[in-house]
């Protein structure tokens, strides 16, 4: 009887596949799988069940082979995925190509190559364009389309492919690509059996003259344990070779080609050794240890438990206390932060507590880099704690024991483009009840939804309000901008007071962090004749100026033109910069600061794995005593010589049109300011604004998070938001307004018949047109006890009958943001 398997594919599509397992392929569960799919691709496609069920109604087509002896994916990863697909509203195969390291999806790729028995019916068959690529695919023998374009610069060249291979001038094929290249090392081998005594004697005949490669062997034979004729030799690096030995490459080389040595490549897991176990966790204050206790004795009850905790009460200690237990009971700890950057910083404290069982995950690690951890935790059941990003929750846990997840409100845990849309937080937490492990959510501003299901009883409770050692809040400076530029007190962006309290401490060997939540040089240029705005080609936004490289970008989709000299309308040279992004406060410090060495941390500056190392580095050894920087440096970093922190333009996040503005606005200036200020010393924190009686402000300046939170919870239960209901967010787009706009309308009608007045919208969002895109929004509000799966499936069904009513929402692009942040 056959074997059929059903698999998941890497693809935007609902439901899996089947597949005929020929005799000679051996699958299980969870493995991966080579097979065709369409006409010419090949996938890697995982096995999610196993059955003698033949399909009917179509061609079962066979799997092409099996690329694993053992599955990559195990319990209970396959019903993670698939609640990520049905909550986030999305398909199992994108939640498979989010969670799955690149390197471990081998797929394939379309090449051109020539006829060879091809031949012209008429001497006109082909036109110059068509000879010219029939021409350079033979002179290269297998190309691929992007090569052609980027040698000839035509245009539409698959149109010219597509004649040449209806005119059998060309073949296309597929070429399988496996872009997992492993870790290998050199090792060195004697070319003889061990038990060959007479070879081995020659050998040292042959030596007996060149003291350096007499030493190079004797080293070898002592490293290899070789006359230990009871087991094998062990293997020798060549790197361990020649340093035993204090001999150059070039001897081993001499005595490779006498015959004597041979040298091999082996493969290496990156991650296989990470250094040593060295010290205990931090001891715990009074205050730590008894927040430490109630934590144990909340996870009696509850799964999940909140851990309110003020910047610098020392939360970190705990986690670690946590984790240990959770490695000393022979399990596995998670442990998330919402940016990379933290997981620089932490990483150093937790290597020298865990030593080699610590793993670091995030998408700053090549794709080799992690397919080894992915293989490591797959290989080994030993306890270890991985820290990372959101994406961690992805890898194949076999022995779950705690989730941390640090700065929990933090907006960063949710994914945005591409799908799933998930939120790192909320997924974690089920990824630990699948594991039957426990959660802790840890912060100092809470999410309200958090806090308010904290309150209600849902997770435990546990508050650490004062800071570590009895170091006082830092004091909050308010400075009213408008006022200050009555006074002339404001140079550029910068109040003087803000500028003498950053001398003082400067003078004083301390540290400053300046805030502002904007990358770029500028946020607007404009024409000071005819008021010329650059707008983006793809998008309704402006372009924002760059200065180091003198360029326009859209932040959006990337595009990039040249700063004009003169402007393209009225062709005067009167263009001017507006505005400051961190590029250009950077700038300016200069001449605010002469002589003082400047940081900064944003997007730009951060776009390799080392960068985030450099600047903290940097920072922290004082090679540098300012840092500005955007949202990255209010996420928990810790340096201890910073005693002035500035949010130089609060007003920007407080007017965002969003109805989570106050409490982002709230969240990111309480967190920034609590990076003054930590070690023996209060730190002070400016605002400069032009409302300083806004009450967000106010509550920033007592760091009263529950009186924001009593006012934050009372207007959003006025207007019916979360955690009051919940949000679905449905997005459309299309390259053509009018059909999206009147697509969008239909759509909303359709569901108000079902959900009625839960349906707002649909709107424009403030930017209108993303990467040549129009969209439309609706919103969706449903309360709290209404049955989640009963909506979504409506919500598909609805899909369903605007595909079959209206063929123009085929080409429609159609995504749901559920629980957006």
């Amino acid at each position: 009887m056959s074997q059929f398997i059903d698999v998941l594919l890497p693809l935007s599509i609902q439901g899996s596949y089947t597949y005929r397992v020929p005799p000679t392929v051996e699958v299980s569960v969870g493995s991966r799988v080579l097979v065709p799919f369409g006409r010419k691709k090949i996938y890697t496609a995982i096995v999610v069940m196993m059955h003698d069920r033949q399909p009917v109604g179509y061609e079962v087509k066979d799997v092409l082979c099996a690329l694993d002896s053992h599955p990559i994916v195990r319990h209970p990863q396959l019903k993670f995925w698939d609640w990520i697909a049905s909550y986030y509203l999305c398909t199992p195969g994108e939640v498979y190509k989010a969670a799955i390291p690149s390197g471990l999806k081998v797929e394939s790729e379309t090449n051109i190559s020539p006829n060879p028995d091809f031949e012209e019916e008429t001497p006109c068959m082909l036109n110059e364009r068509e000879k010219v690529i029939l021409d350079f695919t033979a002179q290269r023998g297998r190309v691929q389309i992007a090569e052609i374009t980027n040698a000839t610069g035509f245009k539409n060249v698959e149109r010219i492919v597509t004649r040449l291979l209806d005119m059998g001038a060309i073949h296309v094929s597929e070429r399988v690509i496996d872009n997992y290249r492993p870790r290998t090392e050199t090792c060195v081998k004697l070319t003889i059996d061990q038990n060959d005594e007479a070879s081995l004697h020659g050998f040292f005949d042959q030596v007996h003259r060149a003291r350096k490669q007499e030493q190079l062997l004797l080293a070898y034979l002592d490293l290899s344990h070789w006359m230990s004729k009871s087991k094998a030799p062990l293997e020798v690096t060549k790197e361990t070779l020649l340093k035993r030995a204090d001999v150059s490459a070039a001897v081993l080389s001499a005595t490779v080609a006498r015959g004597i040595f041979a040298t091999y490549k082996r493969a290496i897991n990156r991650f296989d050794s990470m250094g040593e176990q060295l010290i205990q966790p931090p001891t715990l204050t009074e205050e730590q240890e008894r927040a430490y206790k109630e934590i144990h004795q909340s996870f009696r009850d509850k799964d999940i438990t909140l851990l309110h905790g003020v910047t610098s009460s020392g939360k970190t200690s705990i986690y670690m206390h946590l984790i240990k237990d959770a490695l000393d009971r022979g399990q596995q700890a998670l442990y998330l932060v919402p940016e990379i950057a933290l997981t620089t910083q932490l990483t150093r404290r937790l290597k020298a507590v865990f030593g080699n069982r610590l793993l670091i995950y995030h998408s700053k690690f090549s794709d080799n880099e992690r397919v080894d951890i992915w293989r490591k935790l797959l290989t080994s059941n030993d306890p270890c704690v991985v820290i990372g990003v959101r994406s961690s929750i992805f890898l194949p846990f076999s022995k779950l024991g705690v989730i941390i997840v640090d700065e929990e409100h933090e907006t960063s845990y949710k994914q945005q483009d591409p799908a799933p849309r998930y939120n790192g937080r909320n997924a974690a937490m089920m990824l630990a009840a699948m594991h039957g492990a426990k959660t802790l959510l840890g912060s100092a501003t809470p999410s309200i939804e958090v806090y308010y299901r904290a309150l209600a009883g849902q997770y435990g409770h546990v508050e650490l309000l004062t800071r570590y050692e009895g170091i006082k809040m830092p004091l909050v400076t308010v400075i009213d901008t408008k006022e200050a530029r009555k006074r002339r007190e404001m140079s550029g962006l910068f109040s003087l007071e803000l500028v003498k309290m950053c001398r003082h401490a400067l003078r004083d060997g301390e540290q400053v962090i300046l805030f502002q939540n904007r990358r770029g040089y500028a946020p607007m240029v404009r024409c000071k004749e005819c008021a010329w705005v650059p707008q983006c080609e793809n998008c309704d936004v402006s372009l924002t100026y760059h200065k180091h490289t003198r360029s326009l970008t859209c932040h959006y989709c990337g595009y990039t033109v040249q700063l004009p000299a003169l402007c393209p309308t009225c062709g005067q040279p009167g263009i001017e910069i507006y505005g400051y992004g961190t590029e250009r406060i950077e700038d300016d410090i200069d001449s605010v600061f002469p002589g003082e060495k400047i940081s900064r941390m944003d997007l730009d500056t951060t776009r390799s794995k080392s960068a985030y190392d450099r600047i903290i580095d940097d920072f922290s050894s004082h090679k540098t005593n300012i840092l500005v920087g955007t949202q990255m440096v209010t996420k928990g970093l810790d340096f201890d010589a910073v005693s002035i922190v500035g949010i130089l333009n609060a007003d920007t996040m407080i007017r965002f049109p969003d109805f989570r503005s106050h409490e982002r606005a709230f969240d990111m200036m309480e967190q920034v300011a609590g990076r003054a200020g930590r070690a023996h010393k209060q730190g002070k924190v400016v605002i400069q604004t032009s409302e300083p009686t806004h009450p967000v402000i106010e509550f920033v300046q007592k760091h009263d998070y529950k009186g924001f939170y009593k006012a934050e919870l009372k207007d959003r239960e006025c207007f019916a938001y979360p955690p009051f209901v919940r949000i679905i967010n449905i997005y459309l787009k299309h390259r053509d307004d009018a059909v999206v706009g009147e697509i969008a309308v239909r759509y909303s009608n359709v569901m108000r018949q079902v959900f009625g007045t839960r349906v707002l919208g649909p709107e424009a969002p403030s930017v209108g047109r993303v990467q040549n895109l129009y969209i439309r929004q609706i919103v969706l509000k449903m309360e709290t006890q209404a049955s989640m799966s009963k909506v979504k499936q409506i919500l598909r069904n609805i899909y369903e009958q605007m595909i079959n009513s209206d063929s123009r929402m085929k080409s429609i692009r159609l995504y749901y943001d559920v629980d957006p942040v």
